[in-house]
C-alpha cells in the first residue's frame, strides 16, 4: 500500500490550564502536525528517547515528541533502509508465503542492548504464513535475518483453532520475563514465552498457549501493555476489517497475569471470544466482547463553530500503546483511514487515562503534547458534541449528537441523565448506562482552540466521548 506524508496545519494558539497538583500554570500551544503513513504502527522508544514506529511493509518512521514524524524506511521493495538486500535476506518467509512484502512487525530491545525485528508475511487469502526474528546493534538497522520461528496453514494445517502467525508484540513483564503475543483471524491470539538473551521462544512451547479467537473471528493486532498503577496487563485488540469499509475498531480486554486469562468490563473470559463451529467472518458472535474503546466516528460541525469542519476517523485500528514512567502518561498509537478519502491512511497518537475502575479511556482528540492538568469546574459545564461509540462492528461512522452538561449536575437535549465530577474524575448516569472516565483538555484541529473533553465507559464496555463546543 502506498505510503502517503501528510501535514495537518493547526493555527499556533497559546493557552494556559491550571496545574493537577496546583503549584501553577502550564503553557500549551497547539503544534503543526507532521503525518505520517505507517500501517499496523508498532512503537518503541530507543535508549535517546527517540520514538520509533514499525509497520506493515517494511515502512518505519521516528519522532521526538509523539507529534511530528519523519519516514525513515518506506516499503519492502526499494524504499526499505531497515534490511539490506530484504528480498534476498528474508527470502525464505517471503517463499513460504507466496508474497513479495511483510505484514506488521514488532521492535523489541533484547537484555544485551541489541535490537530484535520480529517480520512476518502472509500469504493473505489464507493462513499461510512466517514469523521470523532479525537483530541489529541499532534500532534503525541494518537488521540481519536469524531465520524463521514459525509457519502456519501448511497442508492439513487446522486454521479454525491455531493461528496465522503474524501481527507480533513482544514485552517485559512486571518481573523482567520477555513474551510475544501474536495472531490474525484464523484460529485466534497465541502467547509464548521468550528467551530475552537470544530473541527465540523458550523451548517446547510449540504456538504457545491460546488467549482467545476461533472459527476465523475478525480479531488480529495483539498488543499487550503493563500498568504499574492498576497492576492489570492490558490486551489491546482489533476487530473488524482494516480496510475503509471493514469496521476496524480498538478494544482491551485484561489480566493479572501477562498470560491470562483475560477478561472484559462484563466478566467475561476472552478465551470464548470467537466465531461459532462452521463460521466464517461472522462478527456477531463476537462483537458482544471486550472492552471498545474507539471505532469509526464523526463529530458533526455545528453553525456556531468557528471552523465548520466535521471531525472524525473510519476503521482506526491496530494499535500498539505506552506508558511513560516519568510523567504517569498513557498513549494509544494507531493507523486510521477518512470518510471520502478512500484507502489512504494516516497515524495518530491519543492520551489515554485510566478509569476509576481500571479500565483505559481514549482522549477524543490528537495528542497535542497536553500533560494531565486540573479541570476547572467552569470549564466542565456547557453545550458538548457527545458520540456513543456503541458496541457494534460499525462499517460506517456513529455521529455526534448534542447535549448540554447544566452547573446542576444534569444533563438535557438529545442525552438526559446527571453527571458528577470529583477532581477531573467524571460520572455520567445515561439511559445507556453509568459511565466512568475523565475530564481533560485538549487540542481540537478543526477550531484550532484548547477544548474541554470527556471520556468515558460504561460497564458493558462502551464508550462515550464529548467535545465541548462552547470554548475558547
Amino acid at each position: 500500500m502506498r505510503q502517503i506524508t501528510t501535514f495537518f496545519l493547526v493555527l499556533l494558539l497559546t493557552v494556559t490550564a491550571a496545574c493537577a497538583e496546583g503549584t501553577g500554570e502550564v503553557e500549551i500551544t497547539l503544534p503543526r502536525f507532521q503525518s505520517v503513513s505507517v500501517h499496523d504502527p508498532s512503537v518503541i522508544q530507543s535508549e535517546d528517547g527517540t520514538f520509533y514506529i514499525f509497520g506493515s511493509h517494511m515502512a518505519a518512521a521516528k519522532s521526538t515528541d509523539l507529534i511530528n514524524w519523519t519516514m525513515i524506511s518506506r516499503d519492502a521493495q526499494s524504499g526499505c533502509t531497515l534490511v539490506e538486500n530484504v528480498q534476498t535476506e528474508m527470502h525464505e518467509a517471503l517463499t513460504w508465503a507466496k508474497t513479495n512484502t511483510f505484514w506488521a512487525p514488532d521492535v523489541v530491545r533484547l537484555e544485551d542492548g541489541r535490537y530484535a525485528m520480529y517480520y512476518c508475511t502472509c500469504e493473505g487469502s489464507s493462513p499461510l504464513s512466517a514469523l521470523g526474528l532479525a537483530i541489529a546493534d541499532h534500532i534503525e538497522g541494518p537488521y540481519v535475518n536469524q531465520g524463521i520461528i514459525l509457519k502456519s496453514g501448511m497442508s492439513g494445517y487446522n486454521a479454525t483453532y491455531y493461528p496465522n502467525v503474524v501481527d507480533p508484540c513482544t514485552f517485559y513483564d512486571k518481573e523482567g520475563r520477555m513474551w510475544m503475543v501474536y495472531g490474525s483471524y484464523s484460529g485466534g491470539i497465541f502467547i509464548l514465552e521468550m528467551d530475552k538473551a537470544t530473541g527465540f521462544p523458550l523451548e517446547g512451547q510449540n504456538y504457545g498457549k491460546k488467549l482467545l479467537g476461533k472459527n476465523h473471528a475478525r480479531i488480529e493486532g495483539p498488543y499487550i501493555l503493563y500498568s504499574p498503577d492498576t497492576d492489570y496487563y492490558y490486551l489491546f485488540l482489533s476487530f473488524g476489517g482494516l480496510d475503509s469499509n471493514g469496521g476496524y475498531n480498538i478494544r482491551v480486554c485484561r489480566s493479572r497475569n501477562p498470560d491470562g486469562p483475560y477478561e472484559d468490563s462484563m466478566g467475561q473470559d476472552m478465551i470464548q471470544c470467537g466465531g461459532a463451529a462452521g463460521t466464517f467472518f461472522h462478527d456477531v458472535d463476537y462483537e458482544g466482547y471486550g472492552v471498545k474503546l474507539m471505532g469509526g466516528y464523526r463529530f458533526q460541525a455545528l453553525d456556531s463553530d468557528t471552523n465548520r469542519i466535521s471531525l472524525g476517523y473510519r476503521s482506526p485500528g491496530h494499535n500498539s500503546a505506552w506508558y511513560n514512567q516519568e510523567t504517569g502518561q498513557y498513549f494509544l498509537i494507531f493507523h486510521t483511514r477518512f470518510a471520502g478519502s478512500g484507502e489512504s491512511f494516516s497515524d495518530r497518537v491519543h492520551q489515554m487515562f485510566i478509569n476509576e475502575d481500571g479500565w483505559p479511556v481514549v482522549s477524543p482528540l490528537r495528542y497535542a503534547g497536553e500533560g494531565k492538568e486540573q479541570v476547572e469546574e467552569d470549564a466542565m459545564s456547557g453545550l458538548y458534541k457527545v458520540l456513543f461509540h456503541q458496541h457494534d462492528i460499525n462499517s460506517t461512522e456513529h455521529e455526534s449528537v448534542l447535549a448540554t452538561l447544566k452547573k446542576d449536575g444534569t444533563v438535557s437535549g438529545s442525552v438526559s441523565g446527571t453527571w458528577h465530577a470529583e477532581g477531573n474524575c467524571v460520572e455520567l448516569t445515561l439511559s445507556s448506562g453509568i459511565y466512568k472516565g475523565v475530564f481533560t483538555r485538549a487540542a481540537d484541529g478543526a477550531q484550532s482552540a484548547m477544548v474541554t473533553c470527556f471520556t468515558a465507559l460504561n460497564e458493558a464496555g462502551e464508550a462515550v466521548w464529548g467535545i465541548r463546543a462552547e470554548d475558547e
